[in-house]
């Protein structure tokens, strides 16, 4: 009985994943308030033949979907961004055990969060990685978007291998 009171208890705890999100967050706001102070706004800094460092602004979504409407996008991808993050929580207390799952949402919500934090300081993303073959130019993005790929693809190999297991 006090085994499992004990696994019930631990097994609730959001501290791993709300951690696995800080740490995300922690690596991503210093990166971008780097690259603000050193580089100058549309300026490549080549540092391989496919990739630059390239400070741009992204006042839309992913690859700048919407960041040409009036500035209500700002305020409702903020909203979209903490609404995302209370759901996630919710989420990492319910199934707190599963770790390739929770750790998939806690990168998920590291990277909303730390665009959150521009949205609300700068009133867009700051992007700077900036992928590209000869001219074609993937969308700049930066560590949280990086985070939020990386937990995405995650989610969707943790489901394939649980319905894998399932058959």
């Amino acid at each position: 009985m006090a085994r499992t009171m004990a696994k019930q208890t631990s097994s609730g705890s959001l501290a791993p994943w709300l951690g696995v999100a800080l740490i995300v967050i922690l690596f991503d706001q210093p990166t971008k308030i780097a690259v603000q102070k050193v580089f100058a706004y549309g300026v490549p800094h080549a540092l391989a033949p496919f990739f630059n460092l390239l400070l741009v602004y992204n006042r839309g979504a992913a690859f700048s979907f919407l960041a040409a409407a009036g500035g209500w996008q700002r305020w409702t991808f903020t909203a979209l961004g903490v609404v995302a993050a209370v759901v996630i929580c919710h989420l990492l207390k319910r199934h707190s055990g599963q770790r390739m799952f929770c750790t998939a949402l806690a990168l998920i919500m590291g990277g909303a969060i730390g665009n959150v934090i521009d949205r609300l300081a700068y009133g867009h993303v700051i992007d700077f990685l900036d992928f590209h073959v000869n001219a074609w130019h993937w969308p700049a993005f930066n560590l949280a978007d990086s985070a939020i790929t990386v937990g995405a693809a995650l989610l969707i190999f943790d489901e394939l291998r649980r319905v894998r297991g399932s058959r």
